[in-house]
Protein backbone atom coordinates (compact mmCIF):
# COMPACT_ATOMS: atom_id res chain seq x y z
CA UNK A 1 0.00 0.00 0.00
CA UNK A 2 1.00 3.52 -0.96
CA UNK A 3 -1.15 6.01 0.79
CA UNK A 4 0.86 6.31 4.06
CA UNK A 5 3.93 5.66 6.05
CA UNK A 6 4.14 4.48 9.16
CA UNK A 7 7.18 6.70 11.56
CA UNK A 8 9.38 4.82 13.08
CA UNK A 9 9.14 6.25 16.54
CA UNK A 10 6.28 7.31 18.05
CA UNK A 11 5.96 11.59 18.25
CA UNK A 12 6.09 13.20 21.65
CA UNK A 13 2.50 13.18 22.29
CA UNK A 14 1.73 9.83 21.33
CA UNK A 15 4.55 8.44 23.55
CA UNK A 16 3.24 6.53 26.77
CA UNK A 17 2.63 3.14 28.37
CA UNK A 18 1.71 1.77 25.67
CA UNK A 19 3.66 3.53 23.31
CA UNK A 20 1.84 3.74 19.67
CA UNK A 21 3.49 4.46 16.57
CA UNK A 22 1.55 7.45 14.70
CA UNK A 23 0.95 6.86 11.32
CA UNK A 24 1.36 10.05 8.84
CA UNK A 25 -1.60 11.52 6.84
CA UNK A 26 0.13 13.64 4.22
CA UNK A 27 2.91 13.27 1.65
CA UNK A 28 3.23 12.91 -2.63
CA UNK A 29 2.24 9.68 -1.84
CA UNK A 30 -1.06 9.96 -0.50
CA UNK A 31 -4.02 7.86 -2.79
CA UNK A 32 -7.22 8.62 -1.92
CA UNK A 33 -8.31 5.38 -3.46
CA UNK A 34 -6.36 3.36 -0.70
CA UNK A 35 -7.13 5.18 2.31
CA UNK A 36 -10.30 3.10 3.20
CA UNK A 37 -7.45 0.20 3.95
CA UNK A 38 -5.47 2.61 5.59
CA UNK A 39 -8.55 3.25 7.62
CA UNK A 40 -9.18 -0.79 8.10
CA UNK A 41 -5.62 -0.98 9.29
CA UNK A 42 -5.54 1.65 12.13
CA UNK A 43 -9.08 -0.21 13.39
CA UNK A 44 -7.15 -3.08 13.84
CA UNK A 45 -3.50 -2.00 15.28
CA UNK A 46 -5.16 1.00 17.43
CA UNK A 47 -9.20 0.60 17.80
CA UNK A 48 -11.22 3.56 16.98
CA UNK A 49 -8.93 6.14 17.95
CA UNK A 50 -5.56 5.98 16.07
CA UNK A 51 -2.46 8.15 16.66
CA UNK A 52 -1.47 10.01 13.24
CA UNK A 53 0.66 12.84 12.23
CA UNK A 54 -0.59 15.66 9.62
CA UNK A 55 2.34 17.03 8.81
CA UNK A 56 6.57 16.76 10.06
CA UNK A 57 6.41 16.48 13.70
CA UNK A 58 2.74 17.58 14.10
CA UNK A 59 0.47 14.70 15.33
CA UNK A 60 -2.55 14.48 16.33
CA UNK A 61 -5.45 11.26 17.39
CA UNK A 62 -7.75 10.01 14.09
CA UNK A 63 -11.53 9.15 15.54
CA UNK A 64 -12.56 6.73 12.90
CA UNK A 65 -15.23 5.14 15.70
CA UNK A 66 -18.59 5.62 15.10
CA UNK A 67 -19.42 6.10 18.36
CA UNK A 68 -16.93 7.77 19.33
CA UNK A 69 -16.94 10.86 16.52
CA UNK A 70 -20.64 11.52 17.89
CA UNK A 71 -18.94 11.34 21.04
CA UNK A 72 -16.05 13.71 19.84
CA UNK A 73 -18.98 16.54 18.07
CA UNK A 74 -21.69 16.39 20.92
CA UNK A 75 -19.32 17.03 24.20
CA UNK A 76 -17.98 20.13 23.81
CA UNK A 77 -16.97 20.11 27.37
CA UNK A 78 -14.64 18.08 26.66
CA UNK A 79 -13.59 18.37 23.35
CA UNK A 80 -13.39 22.19 22.15
CA UNK A 81 -12.94 24.07 18.79
CA UNK A 82 -11.09 26.60 19.71
CA UNK A 83 -7.26 25.81 17.92
CA UNK A 84 -5.65 27.98 20.91
CA UNK A 85 -5.86 25.17 22.74
CA UNK A 86 -3.98 22.62 21.31
CA UNK A 87 -0.81 22.41 23.08
CA UNK A 88 1.56 22.25 20.00
CA UNK A 89 0.82 25.52 18.84
CA UNK A 90 0.34 26.81 22.23
CA UNK A 91 4.12 25.89 22.83
CA UNK A 92 5.47 27.39 19.35
CA UNK A 93 6.03 24.18 17.69
CA UNK A 94 3.74 24.58 14.73
CA UNK A 95 5.91 26.64 12.11
CA UNK A 96 3.82 29.59 11.18
CA UNK A 97 4.39 28.49 7.47
CA UNK A 98 3.07 25.10 8.06
CA UNK A 99 0.56 24.13 5.11
CA UNK A 100 -1.51 22.77 8.02
CA UNK A 101 -2.11 26.52 9.13
CA UNK A 102 -4.44 27.87 6.91
CA UNK A 103 -6.99 25.03 7.82
CA UNK A 104 -6.28 24.69 11.60
CA UNK A 105 -5.10 28.18 12.13
CA UNK A 106 -7.68 30.43 14.51
CA UNK A 107 -10.49 32.45 12.36
CA UNK A 108 -13.22 34.39 14.34
CA UNK A 109 -16.03 31.85 12.66
CA UNK A 110 -18.50 29.54 13.81
CA UNK A 111 -16.21 26.23 12.82
CA UNK A 112 -13.86 28.09 15.93
CA UNK A 113 -15.78 28.64 18.49
CA UNK A 114 -17.66 26.84 21.47
CA UNK A 115 -20.72 28.00 22.82
CA UNK A 116 -22.32 30.84 23.03
CA UNK A 117 -20.50 32.79 20.63
CA UNK A 118 -21.04 29.80 18.16
CA UNK A 119 -24.49 29.98 18.42
CA UNK A 120 -24.52 33.53 17.66
CA UNK A 121 -22.52 33.16 14.68
CA UNK A 122 -24.53 30.10 13.52
CA UNK A 123 -27.47 31.91 14.10
CA UNK A 124 -26.50 34.42 11.21
CA UNK A 125 -25.22 31.94 9.14
CA UNK A 126 -27.75 29.92 9.09
CA UNK A 127 -30.65 32.68 8.69
CA UNK A 128 -28.28 33.62 5.48
CA UNK A 129 -28.69 30.02 4.08
CA UNK A 130 -32.11 29.91 5.20
CA UNK A 131 -33.07 33.11 3.05
CA UNK A 132 -32.06 30.64 -0.18
CA UNK A 133 -35.18 30.43 -2.59
CA UNK A 134 -34.79 26.33 -3.66
CA UNK A 135 -36.95 26.66 -6.56
CA UNK A 136 -34.41 29.64 -8.07
CA UNK A 137 -31.31 27.81 -6.85
CA UNK A 138 -32.47 24.55 -8.81
CA UNK A 139 -33.32 26.78 -11.82
CA UNK A 140 -29.78 28.38 -11.37
CA UNK A 141 -27.68 25.08 -11.02
CA UNK A 142 -30.04 23.50 -13.66
CA UNK A 143 -29.17 26.45 -16.37
CA UNK A 144 -25.15 26.19 -14.82
CA UNK A 145 -25.18 22.75 -15.66
CA UNK A 146 -26.93 23.24 -19.16
CA UNK A 147 -24.33 26.13 -20.42
CA UNK A 148 -21.38 23.59 -19.25
CA UNK A 149 -22.73 20.52 -21.37
CA UNK A 150 -23.13 22.62 -23.92
CA UNK A 151 -19.79 24.11 -23.65
CA UNK A 152 -17.90 20.58 -24.52
CA UNK A 153 -21.04 18.46 -25.65
CA UNK A 154 -19.49 18.84 -29.26
CA UNK A 155 -16.40 16.91 -28.40
CA UNK A 156 -18.27 13.64 -27.32
CA UNK A 157 -15.50 13.53 -24.87
CA UNK A 158 -14.42 15.61 -21.29
CA UNK A 159 -12.86 15.69 -18.22
CA UNK A 160 -16.02 15.78 -15.48
CA UNK A 161 -13.81 17.09 -12.62
CA UNK A 162 -12.54 20.17 -14.38
CA UNK A 163 -15.18 21.15 -16.71
CA UNK A 164 -18.05 19.80 -14.88
CA UNK A 165 -18.02 19.19 -11.29
CA UNK A 166 -15.53 21.73 -10.19
CA UNK A 167 -17.14 24.50 -12.19
CA UNK A 168 -20.65 24.09 -11.52
CA UNK A 169 -20.73 24.53 -7.66
CA UNK A 170 -18.03 27.86 -7.97
CA UNK A 171 -20.65 29.45 -10.55
CA UNK A 172 -23.14 28.78 -8.08
CA UNK A 173 -22.17 30.03 -5.27
CA UNK A 174 -20.34 33.14 -6.72
CA UNK A 175 -23.56 33.98 -7.11
CA UNK A 176 -24.80 33.63 -3.95
CA UNK A 177 -22.53 35.42 -1.97
CA UNK A 178 -22.68 38.23 -4.95
CA UNK A 179 -18.94 37.68 -6.49
CA UNK A 180 -18.25 38.83 -10.39
CA UNK A 181 -17.36 35.70 -12.25
CA UNK A 182 -13.71 36.74 -12.41
CA UNK A 183 -13.14 37.53 -9.12
CA UNK A 184 -15.04 34.38 -7.97
CA UNK A 185 -12.96 32.27 -10.08
CA UNK A 186 -9.57 33.75 -8.45
CA UNK A 187 -11.55 32.86 -5.08
CA UNK A 188 -11.88 29.24 -6.40
CA UNK A 189 -7.98 28.36 -7.12
CA UNK A 190 -7.18 29.99 -3.82
CA UNK A 191 -9.38 27.76 -2.08
CA UNK A 192 -8.08 24.47 -4.16
CA UNK A 193 -4.71 26.00 -2.74
CA UNK A 194 -5.85 26.38 1.08
CA UNK A 195 -6.91 22.24 0.41
CA UNK A 196 -4.38 20.70 -1.08
CA UNK A 197 -2.62 21.36 2.41
CA UNK A 198 1.12 22.16 0.39
CA UNK A 199 3.91 24.41 0.17
CA UNK A 200 1.70 27.41 -1.15
CA UNK A 201 -1.31 27.09 1.10
CA UNK A 202 -0.39 29.70 3.11
CA UNK A 203 0.01 32.30 0.39
CA UNK A 204 -3.44 30.79 -1.05
CA UNK A 205 -5.36 31.47 2.15
CA UNK A 206 -4.08 35.14 2.11
CA UNK A 207 -5.36 35.55 -1.28
CA UNK A 208 -8.59 34.12 -0.12
CA UNK A 209 -9.01 36.46 2.64
CA UNK A 210 -8.05 39.60 -0.23
CA UNK A 211 -10.54 38.76 -2.00
CA UNK A 212 -13.73 38.27 0.71
CA UNK A 213 -12.22 41.68 2.31
CA UNK A 214 -13.08 43.42 -1.41
CA UNK A 215 -16.49 41.73 -1.08
CA UNK A 216 -17.49 42.81 2.31
CA UNK A 217 -16.44 45.84 1.38
CA UNK A 218 -18.54 46.88 -1.67
CA UNK A 219 -21.51 45.14 -0.01
CA UNK A 220 -21.11 47.22 2.71
CA UNK A 221 -21.31 50.33 0.31
CA UNK A 222 -24.08 48.32 -2.38
CA UNK A 223 -25.88 45.72 -0.34
CA UNK A 224 -27.87 43.19 -2.46
CA UNK A 225 -29.66 39.83 -2.06
CA UNK A 226 -27.00 37.69 -0.97
CA UNK A 227 -25.55 35.93 1.43
CA UNK A 228 -22.88 38.30 2.16
CA UNK A 229 -25.14 41.05 2.52
CA UNK A 230 -27.90 39.39 4.24
CA UNK A 231 -24.55 38.17 7.25
CA UNK A 232 -23.89 41.80 7.11
CA UNK A 233 -27.19 43.33 8.01
CA UNK A 234 -27.83 40.73 10.62
CA UNK A 235 -29.27 41.37 14.10
CA UNK A 236 -26.14 39.44 15.76
CA UNK A 237 -24.04 42.60 14.46
CA UNK A 238 -20.81 39.97 13.24
CA UNK A 239 -18.43 42.42 12.54
CA UNK A 240 -16.50 42.78 8.94
CA UNK A 241 -13.53 40.28 10.70
CA UNK A 242 -16.44 38.16 11.32
CA UNK A 243 -18.29 38.06 8.21
CA UNK A 244 -14.94 37.73 6.46
CA UNK A 245 -13.76 33.74 8.15
CA UNK A 246 -17.49 33.04 8.17
CA UNK A 247 -17.70 33.22 4.30
CA UNK A 248 -14.35 31.73 3.95
CA UNK A 249 -15.36 28.81 5.75
CA UNK A 250 -18.49 28.39 3.77
CA UNK A 251 -16.94 28.60 0.56
CA UNK A 252 -14.17 26.28 1.30
CA UNK A 253 -16.16 23.94 2.58
CA UNK A 254 -19.38 24.55 0.45
CA UNK A 255 -17.23 24.63 -2.75
CA UNK A 256 -15.04 21.61 -2.62
CA UNK A 257 -17.26 19.23 -0.85
CA UNK A 258 -19.72 19.76 -3.72
CA UNK A 259 -17.49 19.27 -6.01
CA UNK A 260 -16.02 15.80 -4.43
CA UNK A 261 -19.57 14.95 -3.97
CA UNK A 262 -20.67 15.31 -7.70
CA UNK A 263 -17.46 13.71 -8.95
CA UNK A 264 -17.66 10.53 -6.68
CA UNK A 265 -21.48 10.15 -7.24
CA UNK A 266 -20.89 10.21 -11.10
CA UNK A 267 -17.96 8.16 -10.65
CA UNK A 268 -20.17 5.45 -9.04
CA UNK A 269 -23.05 5.89 -11.46
CA UNK A 270 -20.29 5.27 -14.62
CA UNK A 271 -18.37 2.19 -12.56
CA UNK A 272 -20.89 0.64 -11.02
CA UNK A 273 -23.54 -0.88 -13.43
CA UNK A 274 -26.05 -2.20 -10.80
CA UNK A 275 -26.25 1.02 -8.79
CA UNK A 276 -26.60 2.84 -12.32
CA UNK A 277 -29.50 0.25 -13.17
CA UNK A 278 -30.86 0.36 -9.66
CA UNK A 279 -31.00 4.34 -10.23
CA UNK A 280 -32.82 4.20 -13.73
CA UNK A 281 -35.21 1.69 -13.04
CA UNK A 282 -36.31 3.72 -10.16
CA UNK A 283 -34.98 1.52 -7.29
CA UNK A 284 -33.42 3.97 -5.97
CA UNK A 285 -34.21 7.73 -5.81
CA UNK A 286 -31.60 10.26 -6.32
CA UNK A 287 -31.20 11.34 -3.08
CA UNK A 288 -30.82 7.73 -1.89
CA UNK A 289 -27.98 7.48 -4.38
CA UNK A 290 -26.34 10.20 -2.80
CA UNK A 291 -26.87 9.13 0.46
CA UNK A 292 -24.51 5.55 -0.72
CA UNK A 293 -22.19 7.84 -2.10
CA UNK A 294 -21.73 10.08 1.45
CA UNK A 295 -21.83 6.85 3.17
CA UNK A 296 -18.91 5.15 0.99
CA UNK A 297 -16.84 8.27 -0.27
CA UNK A 298 -17.57 11.17 1.85
CA UNK A 299 -16.19 14.51 0.16
CA UNK A 300 -14.59 15.46 3.57
CA UNK A 301 -12.63 12.02 4.41
CA UNK A 302 -10.75 13.85 7.83
CA UNK A 303 -11.95 17.14 9.20
CA UNK A 304 -10.00 19.14 11.59
CA UNK A 305 -10.16 19.68 14.44
CA UNK A 306 -11.23 19.28 18.30
CA UNK A 307 -9.21 19.95 21.10
CA UNK A 308 -9.32 17.68 24.52
CA UNK A 309 -10.29 20.73 26.96
CA UNK A 310 -8.98 17.84 29.92
CA UNK A 311 -6.76 14.50 30.32
CA UNK A 312 -9.01 11.40 29.62
CA UNK A 313 -9.42 7.91 28.47
CA UNK A 314 -11.36 8.17 24.74
CA UNK A 315 -11.38 5.07 22.79
CA UNK A 316 -9.35 2.94 24.18
CA UNK A 317 -6.58 5.55 24.37
CA UNK A 318 -5.09 8.21 26.61
CA UNK A 319 -5.70 11.50 25.50
CA UNK A 320 -3.85 15.06 27.08
CA UNK A 321 -5.80 18.47 27.88
CA UNK A 322 -4.26 19.96 24.40
CA UNK A 323 -4.32 17.49 22.24
CA UNK A 324 -5.82 17.59 18.95
CA UNK A 325 -8.10 15.11 17.42
CA UNK A 326 -9.54 14.57 13.84
CA UNK A 327 -13.16 13.91 12.36
CA UNK A 328 -12.23 10.58 10.70
CA UNK A 329 -15.37 10.68 8.30
CA UNK A 330 -14.71 7.77 5.98
CA UNK A 331 -13.45 5.92 8.87
CA UNK A 332 -16.16 6.21 10.85
CA UNK A 333 -18.55 5.48 8.14
CA UNK A 334 -16.97 2.14 7.59
CA UNK A 335 -17.35 1.22 11.52
CA UNK A 336 -18.01 -2.27 11.39
CA UNK A 337 -20.57 -1.11 14.57
CA UNK A 338 -22.85 0.51 12.40
CA UNK A 339 -23.05 -1.34 9.41
CA UNK A 340 -24.90 -4.46 8.46
CA UNK A 341 -22.95 -7.96 8.38
CA UNK A 342 -22.28 -7.29 4.47
CA UNK A 343 -20.72 -4.39 5.56
CA UNK A 344 -23.41 -2.65 2.65
CA UNK A 345 -25.27 0.55 3.99
CA UNK A 346 -29.33 0.44 4.09
CA UNK A 347 -30.65 2.62 1.69
CA UNK A 348 -32.32 5.01 3.11
CA UNK A 349 -30.15 5.50 6.50
CA UNK A 350 -28.56 8.86 6.75
CA UNK A 351 -26.63 8.31 9.92
CA UNK A 352 -23.68 8.85 7.92
CA UNK A 353 -21.35 11.40 9.14
CA UNK A 354 -20.15 12.87 5.98
CA UNK A 355 -22.08 16.30 7.46
CA UNK A 356 -20.60 15.94 10.85
CA UNK A 357 -22.97 15.63 14.06
CA UNK A 358 -23.78 17.47 16.88
CA UNK A 359 -24.17 21.38 17.10
CA UNK A 360 -21.59 21.41 14.83
CA UNK A 361 -23.48 19.59 12.05
CA UNK A 362 -22.95 21.42 8.62
CA UNK A 363 -25.33 23.97 7.71
CA UNK A 364 -25.29 24.53 4.29
CA UNK A 365 -26.06 20.62 3.62
CA UNK A 366 -29.28 21.02 2.21
CA UNK A 367 -28.13 23.58 -0.28
CA UNK A 368 -25.38 21.44 -0.87
CA UNK A 369 -27.83 18.76 -1.36
CA UNK A 370 -29.82 20.31 -3.91
CA UNK A 371 -26.85 21.50 -6.04
CA UNK A 372 -25.07 18.39 -6.15
CA UNK A 373 -28.62 16.16 -6.76
CA UNK A 374 -29.58 18.85 -10.19
CA UNK A 375 -25.85 18.34 -11.55
CA UNK A 376 -26.06 14.69 -11.35
CA UNK A 377 -30.12 14.46 -12.65
CA UNK A 378 -28.98 17.09 -15.33
CA UNK A 379 -25.92 15.38 -17.12
CA UNK A 380 -27.01 11.80 -17.05
CA UNK A 381 -30.43 12.87 -18.71
CA UNK A 382 -28.65 15.18 -21.12
CA UNK A 383 -26.04 12.80 -21.80
CA UNK A 384 -27.26 9.40 -20.81
CA UNK A 385 -25.04 7.07 -22.11
CA UNK A 386 -21.74 8.71 -20.41
CA UNK A 387 -18.66 5.63 -19.96
CA UNK A 388 -15.48 6.24 -18.52
CA UNK A 389 -12.75 6.58 -21.33
CA UNK A 390 -10.02 5.28 -18.93
CA UNK A 391 -10.12 2.24 -16.76
CA UNK A 392 -11.57 2.71 -13.54
CA UNK A 393 -7.86 1.80 -11.94
CA UNK A 394 -6.28 4.30 -13.65
CA UNK A 395 -8.43 7.52 -12.67
CA UNK A 396 -6.24 10.10 -10.12
CA UNK A 397 -7.64 11.04 -7.19
CA UNK A 398 -6.75 14.33 -4.94
CA UNK A 399 -3.37 13.85 -3.07
CA UNK A 400 -5.39 16.23 0.11
CA UNK A 401 -5.31 14.62 4.27
CA UNK A 402 -8.75 16.01 4.35
CA UNK A 403 -10.56 15.61 0.37
CA UNK A 404 -11.64 12.37 -0.93
CA UNK A 405 -12.32 13.94 -4.30
CA UNK A 406 -11.03 12.76 -7.76
CA UNK A 407 -8.63 14.52 -9.82
CA UNK A 408 -10.01 13.73 -13.28
CA UNK A 409 -12.50 11.81 -14.99
CA UNK A 410 -12.13 11.46 -18.42
CA UNK A 411 -15.44 10.25 -20.69
CA UNK A 412 -16.95 9.51 -23.21
CA UNK A 413 -20.37 9.97 -25.19
CA UNK A 414 -22.09 9.63 -28.29
CA UNK A 415 -23.23 13.06 -30.15
CA UNK A 416 -26.48 14.49 -28.04
CA UNK A 417 -28.88 16.12 -29.24
CA UNK A 418 -27.05 19.19 -29.43
CA UNK A 419 -29.51 21.46 -30.58
CA UNK A 420 -32.01 20.52 -27.60
CA UNK A 421 -29.11 21.14 -25.32
CA UNK A 422 -28.16 24.52 -27.16
CA UNK A 423 -31.50 25.74 -27.34
CA UNK A 424 -32.07 25.28 -23.23
CA UNK A 425 -28.50 26.71 -22.63
CA UNK A 426 -29.57 29.41 -25.00
CA UNK A 427 -32.94 29.95 -22.49
CA UNK A 428 -30.48 29.87 -19.80
CA UNK A 429 -28.00 33.24 -20.95
CA UNK A 430 -26.13 31.67 -23.25
CA UNK A 431 -25.50 33.95 -26.34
Amino acid sequence: MTSASTSASPTPSHRGARGPAATALYGPELDGDAMPELYERLRRAHGPVAPVTIAPGIDAWLVIGHRELLRLTREEQDFSHDPRRWTLLREGRVPPDSPIMPIIGWRPALLFADGQQHRRMRTAVSEALAQINGHELRRSVRAAAERLIASFAGRREADLVPHYARKLPVQVIIELLGLDERTGQHMAHAINGVVIANADSVNAGQRMNAVLLALIKEKRERPGEDITSALLRHPAGLTDEEVLHNLAVMFVTGQQNTVNWISSTLRVLLCDPAFRSSLTVGHLSVDDALDLVLWRHPPGQNVPARYATRDLDFGGQRIRAGDMLLLGIAGANRDPGVLPEDGVPVVGNRSHLAFGAGPHSCPAQDPARLITRTAVDTIRHRLPDLELAVPESELAWVRSPWDKGLAALPVRFSEPQLPSIMERAAGAGVS
